[in-house]
């Protein structure tokens, strides 16, 4: 089988907002062919590769139709006619024809999507599905970390943290950690509508409730008395994704939460009663992207897994750096946040030698794409992040799990209590 790239395409699409974003397609020599939407994210980090927008009225400025034309030119004409079925050394040729740091100049979005839809074609050229075409010891089925409350940039209400989460560590499968969740949030929208009124249970850019709480511990209430209604308090454990960066007073160095000002000392002592109180064994960015001495503290102090994403913005060199610096002891993992393929397994691998965890996640602005699916079973990373189990972006991913576990049969393990270590 020629792995020649014949052909070289990409289109303005839609993401879950209405906001377009970019699908390239890419073929090789015998027809065959494969597809890769990106992702974009909301409440980004300024460490992020540049995601290249369109500006002007159109889609209020956030079309992509530079990002599609650097593709079907530059890219293209670059491409095509290469015999590049090594990821690496694809993914190599994007970043020198871009030329700079954050991929600023093709788009992070444009070269991303070249570099997802080689890798899908390269796998079924090989005959193979994607985790196994990665990584033919693939087989770690992730708990998800399930986001049933939304806040911060994801709602528009007035919860400042960004996400309240289940987690079924206690699950025997993928399939029971589903059936789990569903039956939470069916119960969490039951008690909302009652304390808060139907327009209450409107959900979320995530697909989790957005109803009208300002502080944390009523929301992890809400959440604890659907898990006890549902029946599997014992299956369940709890994590926030804080969004921190967004709560930080650059001025003052303070942090603002439900109208008080913390400083990191007393930030991190409200989130010590929160552990206390709640089975909670995750915190993401717990601080700003910046306040290095807080994760620092936060990972000696706290016990349990912190979760960095605006922190390490899935960079290896940022991992590198901060990890030696006993800095959060796991990495967010979004393949957008660095922009190709092959740095996005560099920075997990980084991760990993470093003794982190990895929890692969989707972005706000998702599409029906459910390739961070097989990344997930690809990595034996034994943890997701992709949402409620509503709405088609988000569901596509649990479905596309779902079916892993069918493939795998008897060689599927979920990561369940284990969650930590992954393979």
């Amino acid at each position: 089988m020629s792995f020649e790239i014949t052909d070289l395409d990409a289109t303005e699409i839609l993401d879950c907002r209405g906001d377009p974003t970019v699908r390239v397609t890419l073929t090789l020599a015998g027809g065959i062919s494969a597809q890769a939407d990106v992702p974009a994210g909301r409440s980004t980090g300024r460490y992020e590769a540049v995601e290249l927008r369109d500006g002007g009225k159109r889609y209020a400025g956030r079309g992509v139709q530079r990002a599609v034309a650097h593709v079907r030119g530059p890219i293209r004409s670059h491409l095509v006619g290469r015999e590049l079925a090594d990821q690496q050394a694809l993914d190599d040729e994007l970043n020198a024809l871009d030329g700079s740091a954050n991929k600023s100049r093709l788009g992070a979005n444009a070269v991303l999507g070249v570099s997802l839809a080689a890798a899908r074609a390269n796998a079924k050229a090989a005959g193979l599905v994607l985790y196994r075409h990665l990584n033919t010891e693939g087989h770690v089925l992730p708990v998800p970390l399930v986001n049933l409350i939304n806040g911060g940039q994801h709602a528009s209400n007035d919860l400042d943290f960004q996400e309240f989460c289940i987690f079924p560590t206690g699950a025997a499968s993928f399939a029971e950690a589903m059936e789990i969740s569903h039956a939470v949030n069916q119960e969490l929208r039951a008690i909302i509508i009652d304390n808060y009124g139907k327009i209450a249970a409107n959900v979320g850019d995530e697909g989790g409730f957005a109803p009208p709480i300002v502080d944390a511990r009523e929301a992890l209430d809400r959440l604890v008395e659907a898990v006890e209604r549902a029946g599997v308090a014992n299956q369940v454990a709890y994590g926030l994704d804080c969004a921190a960066t967004h709560l930080y007073n650059n001025n003052d160095g303070s942090y603002r939460l439900a109208g008080e000002r913390f400083s990191t000392q007393e930030l991190l002592e409200f989130y010590r009663g929160l552990i206390r109180d709640y089975a909670i064994v995750t915190i993401e960015d717990p601080f700003s992207e910046d306040d290095i001495e807080g994760f620092i503290a936060a990972t000696a102090e706290l016990g349990i897994q912190i979760v960095g994403d605006d922190f390490f913005c899935t960079n290896p060199a940022r991992i590198r750096e901060r990890a030696a610096r006993g800095a959060a002891n796991a990495l967010l993992w979004k393949v957008n946040q660095i922009g190709t393929l092959s740095e996005a397994l560099d920075a997990a691998e980084t991760a990993f030698r470093a003794n982190f965890t990895v929890m692969v996640s989707e972005r706000s602005g998702d599409t029906e794409d459910p390739i961070i699916a097989d990344l997930a079973v690809a990595l034996n990373a034994g943890q997701i992040k992709t949402g409620a189990p509503v709405r088609g972006e988000r569901t596509a991913k649990y479905n596309r799990l779902l079916e892993i576990e069918r493939e795998l049969g008897s060689q599927a393990r979920y990561a369940g209590k284990d969650f930590r270590s992954g393979a």
